[in-house]
């Protein structure tokens, strides 16, 4: 029986060695053939729940006898009967999900802009979006998939951006301990407003735990050696934008939140643009904040434009901000820090003559830059 042989195949992975599958390809493939095994148990819970054996339990439905069986969350459950009930209508989204091409996410994502208005769409493009879910890197697949659905249903796209709106919420309560537990729901642009400031003062405590650790051994510090994890920093920082609120002047200027939005062909015909922070949104989602926003242009052209001196040593300035907005996180392959922390670095390095230019910048986090200058440059 396939179920025994999977089981038998399973207790040899089992007794392994994990030293055995730590190499690169091991990995890949254990993910890959994991996927697999999703897609399957998928389809079979669909099946199970449209043969009703089920209800000979007592069962109200599928998803509480395979919860209450299986002892595993309702919304697990919940998620794979719904991932087979769906993915049957995408044969070719179901087949690159069954061969370990692409991961139950993304069934996820696809299976969620199907719809009656994107019906006619998603056949015709089946194929273009499982070859996205193939090749890009899941975040930048998923902003992908964001902008075909504003093109298959431009209609939608404000529908989408009042719904998500409406479910903005901030749960804070305080537990029978004293300690106060929470919740936060915003949309695209309120939350970039909220999470850069967030993120702004979290990475000056970052700064400050750092140099504290550095004095304190006599060494730069790893990051398990700082005095504070990244979520109790960003406690932390929440409290003190609390703070800087309450004891802000009553005559003091009320300070512009920053974020930026990327503005292409499409917006211009009204369908969709894009947060620095890789979000889409509609055009109609930021009519509310034009009277309280400052206006930053950058064009970029086919060939770049020097706002500083090609000799200088460092990118500041606009040159600095110009590649900051092009690149928008670290360009290593295997890396998404956001542009704030990363460093502007010479793609042809300085000491061999590379310009400090747009086109000889690129961005790279602090990891990335040392790892690349620690070894030798091109040819």
């Amino acid at each position: 029986m396939a179920i025994t042989a999977l089981a038998e195949a399973l207790d040899e992975l089992v007794a392994a060695d994990p030293a055995c599958l730590a190499d690169a390809e091991s990995v890949e493939e254990l993910q890959r053939q994991l996927s697999r095994l999703e897609a399957v148990v998928a389809r079979a819970t669909s099946a199970f729940d449209e043969r009703g054996d089920w209800a000979a339990d007592g069962a109200r439905n599928a998803v509480a006898w395979v919860a209450t069986r299986c002892r595993i969350p309702k919304s697990h459950a919940r998620r794979r009967l719904r991932l087979g009930r769906r993915v049957a209508s995408l044969p070719l989204c179901q087949q690159a999900w069954l061969n370990g091409e692409v991961s139950g996410s993304h069934v996820e994502l696809i299976t969620a802009v199907s719809r009656e208005a994107t019906a006619e769409a998603l056949e015709r493009d089946q194929a273009l979006l499982v070859g996205h879910a193939r090749t890009l890197r899941f975040d930048l697949f998923a902003r992908a998939l964001r902008y075909w659905a504003s093109l298959a249903d431009p209609d939608g796209v404000e529908v989408d951006h009042d719904a998500s709106r409406a479910r903005r919420d901030v749960y804070l309560e305080s537990s029978f301990q004293g300690m106060w537990l929470g919740r936060i729901t915003l949309d695209p642009v309120a939350g970039a407003i909220v999470a850069g400031e967030l993120e702004r003062l979290e990475l000056a405590h970052f700064d400050a735990d750092r140099a504290e650790a550095a004095e304190r051994l006599g060494r730069d510090p790893g990051p398990y050696e700082l005095a504070r994890t990244p979520g109790q920093r960003r406690a932390d920082a929440l409290v003190e934008m609390a703070t800087r609120s309450r004891t802000a002047p009553a005559d003091g200027q009320r300070p512009v939140p920053l974020f930026s939005v990327f503005v292409g062909y499409e917006t211009l015909h009204g369908r969709i643009c894009e947060l620095a922070q890789g979000m889409a949104v509609s055009p109609g989602s930021l009519v509310p904040w034009i009277e309280r926003a400052e206006i930053e242009r950058a064009v970029f052209r086919p060939v770049g434009r020097v706002e500083v001196s090609a000799k200088a040593r460092l990118f500041t300035g606009a040159t600095r901000r110009a590649i900051e907005l092009r690149d928008r996180e670290c360009t290593h392959p295997y890396c998404d820090r956001p542009a704030y922390r990363c460093e502007a670095d010479h793609i042809l390095p300085y000491s061999l003559g590379g310009p400090t230019t747009q086109e000889n910048g690129r961005l790279l986090c602090g990891y990335h830059n040392r790892l690349r200058n620690a070894r030798p440059p091109p040819d």
